[in-house]
């Protein structure tokens, strides 16, 4: 039990650093650059590319923990409620995250989800977007809006999860009216 005790301590003390490295890390991708390019497998096992979205329309690319837990489900769900303002907006949205196919699927099917979810297991695109947390393999909640050229029109690290679909949409119309 002490050995327990002991580990989750240094657990506490390795967590309580993330946000100030956290920070440190993502600073690398900003507005008006480039996207990186990626090919990912989706929930249904088909490869998506980001570069093949060149000159098709917006992107929108949301980072998230974790496939069922409860701010993940509230994002989700917000999203597939609010599909079909933002695809009126001639974007596509997909959600990354780096659980594998198999668990995305379940998450896809039991929340009737109607946009793509991405697995990026060995967490190379997380880190690529500069969304990875240090110490664990899972990305933190930001979201980017990506324009049909791939270039990075607008990134919020500060995501509410109930609310980001709704943002999304807002900023998608002032984007566009730019």
């Amino acid at each position: 039990m002490k050995t327990i005790t002991q580990y989750l301590k240094k657990i506490a003390v390795l967590l309580s650093w993330l946000p100030f490295v956290a920070t440190a890390q993502a600073e690398t991708l900003q507005v008006g650059q480039a996207a990186p390019t990626f090919q990912l497998q989706a929930q249904d096992g088909n490869q998506v590319s980001l570069a093949e979205r060149k000159d098709k329309g917006w992107t929108v690319l949301y980072f998230y923990p974790k496939a069922g837990t409860p701010g993940c489900t509230k994002q989700a769900c917000a999203f597939r409620d609010a599909i079909k303002t933002i695809r009126d907006q001639n974007a596509e949205v997909y959600g990354i995250s780096t659980d594998e196919v198999k668990s995305l699927l379940s998450f896809h099917e039991k929340h009737k989800l109607t946009f793509t979810l991405l697995a990026d297991p060995d967490a190379k695109i997380t880190e690529a977007y500069g969304v990875k947390m240090p110490v664990v393999s899972i990305a933190k909640r930001w979201t980017f809006i990506i324009d049909p050229a791939l270039i990075i029109r607008q990134i919020d690290n500060d995501v509410d999860p109930a609310l980001d679909a709704q943002k999304v949409a807002e900023s998608l119309k002032r984007l566009q009216a730019s």
